[in-house]
């Protein structure tokens, strides 16, 4: 359960701007839908080893 302490003087926005944050942080709307279609082992690791030189391609453009 995620608690967020609402500081005196604090605008509502704020509070659930932080709250998003948090939330965010935990991965659990990721995991939710991941979990809602099984996706095979090779395919999970297909997509990490993309997603692994998709970044470095990221970072050798920049350097």
């Amino acid at each position: 359960m995620i608690i967020i302490n609402v500081k005196e003087g604090e605008s509502l926005d704020k509070a659930l701007k932080r709250f998003k944050k948090k939330f965010e942080k935990t991965g659990v709307l990721r995991e939710l839908r991941s979990r809602q279609a099984f996706e095979k082992k090779s395919v999970t690791r297909r997509h990490v080893v993309k997603h692994a030189i998709y970044k470095q391609n990221m970072n050798q453009e920049t350097v």
